[in-house]
C-alpha cells in the first residue's frame, strides 16, 4: 500500500514537471518528464491486483509521449527508416499468435458453431459499417477516414483473448473466433476496403489480398505447426513469444505515431473520440445481439470482446504496404491503446460479476 501511494506521488510530480516546463516554454524537456510520469504510473499499476492489466498500455503511452515530442529518434536511425521494421514485426506477432493455437482450439468450431458464426459475421458486419458510418461523418481527410474504415475491416486479435480470460467469458471461443476470423481475413478484409473505402482511396484488392496472406495467413499457419511439433519442448520460447507480441505491437504503434505526428496533432482529438465510439459500439450491438439470440452471459461476453477488439497491428501494417503510413496508419495507431484501456476496464468490471449461466 506504502509503494503504490509513493508511485503515485512520484507520477503526480511528473506530471506537474510535464505541465511547469510546457507553461515556461521549455517544451523540449516536458517530453521527458511526460514520459516518466506514464512509466512511474505503469510501475505502480504493477502493485495493484486491479491495475495491473493497464501496466501495458501505460508504457505504451510513455513511449507514445516520446515520439509526439521527439519523432526523429523513431522515424529513423543511421538512415534506415523504423517503417521498415513493421511488417517483419507484425509477421512475429502473427507467428506469435499461431504458436498460441492448437488443433484442438480449432476442434470447438464443431462444439460451438452458432456462437462463432455469430462472432465472425457481427466482427464483419458491424465494425466495417460503424467505421464506415464514422468515416463519413466527421470530415476527416480522405486517407485519414479509409484508415478509420480500415480499422472496422481488421480481425481481431491476441488482446480479446486475453480480455476474455479475464472477464471470465467463453476462453474457448475467444480463441476460435480470432484465429477463424484472421484465416478470413485475407478474402474479407479487401473485400470490405474495396466496398466501403473506395469512394476516399484507391484499393487494390489482389494486392491487399496477398499483402494479408503473407502477413497474417502464413504466419498464423507457420505458427500452428511449429505448436503442434514443438510446444512444450522449448518452455522458454513458449514465455518469450508473448512478450515479443506485446513489445512488438508497442513498437509499431510509437514508429506511427512518431511518422504521423503532424497530422495527429491535427485531428487528434476528434479521432481519439471517433475510435473511442467505433471502439464502444463494437462491444455494445456484439453484446447485445448475443443476448438476443439467447447465449449464455459467457458467449455474450466474449462476443462482445470479439467484436469490439480489433486487430489494429494489422491495420497499421496494411496502411504501411498501401502507401499511407502517417495517414491511414492514423486511426489503427489511436484504435490499440483506446482498446486496451475500454478493454481491460470492461474485463476487470466482468471479472468482479459471475457470469449467470
Amino acid at each position: 500500500m506504502k509503494g503504490q501511494k509513493a508511485g503515485y506521488v512520484i507520477a503526480f510530480l511528473f506530471l506537474l514537471t510535464s505541465i511547469a516546463l510546457v507553461a515556461t516554454d521549455h517544451k523540449n524537456e516536458a517530453g521527458w518528464a511526460l514520459m516518466l510520469f506514464f512509466l512511474s504510473l505503469a510501475l505502480t499499476f504493477r502493485l495493484h491486483p486491479k491495475l495491473k492489466s493497464f501496466t501495458f498500455t501505460t508504457m505504451i503511452f510513455a513511449a507514445a509521449a516520446l515520439a509526439m515530442f521527439y519523432p526523429h529518434y523513431f522515424m529513423s536511425w543511421g538512415g534506415f527508416k523504423l517503417s521498415k521494421l513493421i511488417i517483419p514485426l507484425l509477421m512475429i506477432i502473427m507467428f506469435g499468435m499461431g504458436c498460441e493455437l492448437s488443433f484442438k482450439d480449432l476442434i470447438v468450431v464443431v462444439k460451438m458453431p452458432k456462437a462463432i458464426l455469430v462472432g465472425i459475421i457481427g466482427h464483419y458486419t458491424i465494425m466495417p459499417l460503424i467505421g464506415f458510418t464514422l468515416a463519413s461523418i466527421f470530415n476527416f481527410p480522405k486517407e485519414i477516414a479509409a484508415g478509420i474504415i480500415l480499422v472496422g475491416c481488421c480481425p481481431s486479435g491476441l488482446a480479446s483473448n486475453v480480455m476474455s480470460y479475464l472477464a471470465k467469458a467463453n476462453l474457448a471461443l475467444s480463441i476460435a473466433v480470432t484465429a477463424i476470423s484472421n484465416l478470413l481475413s485475407p478474402l474479407l478484409t479487401p473485400l470490405l476496403m474495396r466496398l466501403l473505402a473506395g469512394k476516399f482511396v484507391t484499393v487494390h484488392f489482389w494486392d491487399m489480398a496477398w499483402d494479408t496472406t503473407k502477413v497474417v495467413l502464413i504466419p498464423i499457419c507457420a505458427g500452428l505447426l511449429f505448436n503442434s511439433l514443438v510446444r512444450g519442448k522449448l518452455k522458454w520460447l513458449d514465455k518469450l513469444m508473448p512478450v515479443l507480441s506485446m513489445a512488438g505491437i508497442g513498437i509499431i504503434i510509437v514508429i506511427i505515431v512518431a511518422t504521423g505526428r503532424d497530422s495527429l496533432l491535427e485531428v487528434g482529438a476528434l479521432l481519439i473520440l471517433v475510435m473511442f465510439i467505433l471502439n464502444i459500439s463494437g462491444y455494445t450491438f456484439g453484446y447485445w445481439l448475443s443476448r438476443l439470440l439467447g447465449f449464455r452471459e459467457k458467449e455474450c461476453r466474449t462476443i462482445a470482446l470479439e467484436v469490439g477488439m480489433q486487430n489494429s497491428g494489422l491495420a497499421s501494417g496494411l496502411a504501411l504496404l498501401m502507401g499511407g503510413i502517417n495517414t491511414i496508419g492514423l486511426a489503427p495507431a489511436v484504435f490499440g491503446p483506446v482498446m486496451n484501456i475500454s478493454g481491460s476496464s470492461l474485463a476487470t468490471w466482468w471479472h468482479a460479476k459471475k457470469p449467470k449461466e
